[in-house]
């Protein structure tokens, strides 16, 4: 019986220590295999190499560190940044990296973090520093203007002092928010332009209907002048006709029926209109 306990319990202590002797490295991770103190000076804070999959290892002096090698992405809480002339930036990155499996075992011998440590340590401070930087070469007023130039620069300085510590980075926006004084100043020449564009169009509409009423006017004159012309002219012509038909009427009516004193051509019969 004793012995059989025994047994129970070396079988139970092997299990443990194999348990613990084992692991495993994800395929969409990297592990580094360290011995937890060493005097030897050729191995770099005692990092003997990269492994993955199942890693044996001796738990006494040994540990094995994972690092993820598929893109992590964060977003930061806002970032103050001065532009050149001392106003206040409100500056909220979001930032898609991935660690280069090639150096992994470099960021653990110089960090020795885990990544979320990291973002909120190195990676944090590395783009405080591309922001004051880069926004430093700039006012409010050009910052605003030219904000897709602003975060292209800081992507680049993000790409120089990032990828050479091995963290490749693949995606980086930022919300950018100007000061509220800024931002009702612009408000204000937005409205001041939108006003006098305004303003432009109605003198523009005022003078298209000014221009529409003098045609119509004129139109309304020339018919007018047209219509009257004609009157005149056919008023001339029947007076004219007239006449001659009623002096011609008007003797016929007063003719006593006696020869005419003098005849000749087309005269009419001349009557004396005392009679």
């Amino acid at each position: 019986m004793r012995q059989n306990t025994i047994r129970m319990v070396l079988a139970a202590a092997l299990a443990i220590a194999a348990a613990s002797s084992c692991t495993t490295v994800d395929s969409a991770s990297v592990g580094i295999r360290f011995r937890k103190w060493s005097s030897n000076e050729n191995l770099r804070g005692g990092v003997e190499g990269t492994c993955r999959g199942w890693v044996w290892f001796n738990p006494i002096t040994e540990s094995i560190f994972q690092y993820p090698t598929f893109i992590q992405r964060v977003t930061y809480d806002p970032f103050t940044v001065n532009p050149k002339d001392a106003a206040i930036f409100s500056m909220t990155p979001t930032l898609a990296y991935q660690i280069d499996e090639a150096k992994a075992a470099d960021i653990f011998i110089k960090y020795r973090k885990p990544v979320r440590e990291l973002e909120m340590g190195y990676i944090k401070t590395c783009i405080f520093e591309a922001y004051r930087t880069c926004a430093n070469n700039y006012t409010s007023d050009e910052l605003m203007a030219n904000r897709a130039k602003f975060e292209a620069e800081v992507r680049a300085r993000l790409d120089e002092s990032m990828n050479q510590e091995g963290f490749i980075v693949r995606e980086f926006t930022t919300k950018i928010d100007p000061p509220a004084s800024l931002t009702a100043a612009i408000n204000a020449k937005n409205e001041a332009v939108q006003n006098a564009l305004k303003a432009e169009n109605k003198v523009k509409e005022a003078e298209a209907e000014a221009k529409i009423e003098i045609a119509k006017a004129e139109g309304v004159a020339k018919a007018l002048k047209i219509k009257g012309d004609g009157e005149a002219y056919y008023n001339k012509v029947v007076s004219s006709s007239l006449n001659k038909l009623l002096v011609e009427q008007y003797a016929i009516e007063k003719w006593d029926g006696k020869l005419p004193t003098y005849s000749g051509g087309d005269a009419v019969p001349f009557i004396s209109l005392s009679k």
